[in-house]
């Protein structure tokens, strides 16, 4: 294995970063300094003279209608159970009747930076009812309405995509907020789809799919979060 991959996968750095680490001089093997494009073998011992920052995980997953975001009850499943990545945890959730795009991370700092509804991070959804959507009712849910118990929810994002169906993205996460707003207008939900969570967006996606956000894309949602990627 070349020596810049078996730091990226031991060591949670990147080929780039283990590059410069060779380059200058911080890794050893067997001893001896390594090189840029050595081999190393299991039996190898490879030393890092310098102490490396934690590299985060972030992944994109499809939650399924039905299953519990967090501690499932008797009979339940939540997420845990069914992402077997050590020590990822769910970003925020949906409810079990929802479905589509929750974050996982082990990144146990950046929550409050996601979910605080100060920072007004956008959420979109898509959203199918069994009865005819009105236009007046999506310019009500645009516009901010109140609900029960003196809610009043912030402007929104809305857009017809069909008789029965309609888009909306919302910046704050009140519990149930959508489904409150359709039970405000007697709209029954037949489905409740997250399909965005900032720049993160759950595509051609399928339900219990997952995938890792890196590159760019990643870079855009932790600049957008003003946090880094390490502790």
């Amino acid at each position: 294995m070349r020596i810049n991959k078996y730091l990226a996968e031991h060591h949670g750095v990147s080929r780039r970063k283990a590059d410069e680490l060779i380059e200058r001089g911080k890794v050893l093997v067997n001893g001896a300094r390594a090189h840029l494009g050595d081999q190393v073998s299991p039996t190898d011992r490879v030393t890092v003279a310098e102490k490396l920052q934690k590299q985060f995980s972030y992944y994109a997953y499809y939650k399924p209608r039905g299953l519990i975001t967090h501690k499932q009850h008797k009979g339940e499943k939540d997420i845990a159970s069914e992402v077997k990545i050590p020590g990822v945890f769910p970003i925020g959730r949906l409810d079990k009747d929802s479905e589509g795009l929750i974050l996982l991370t082990d990144n146990g700092r950046i929550t409050d930076k996601l979910l605080n509804p100060k920072y007004e991070h956008e959420k979109e959804y898509v959203v199918s009812t069994r009865g005819a959507v009105k236009a007046h009712q999506l310019a009500v849910m645009a516009r901010g309405m109140k609900l029960e118990g003196d809610l009043i929810t912030k402007p929104a994002k809305t857009k017809m995509l069909g008789e029965k169906q309609f888009s909306i993205t919302l910046s704050e996460g009140k519990k149930h907020e959508i489904r409150r707003m359709c039970d405000a207008f007697s709209l029954p939900i037949e489905s409740l789809k997250r399909v965005r969570f900032m720049n993160i967006r759950l595509g051609s996606m399928k339900p219990g799919e997952i995938r890792k956000i890196e590159g760019k894309e990643l870079q855009t949602l932790l600049s957008q979060s003003e946090i880094t990627n390490k502790d």
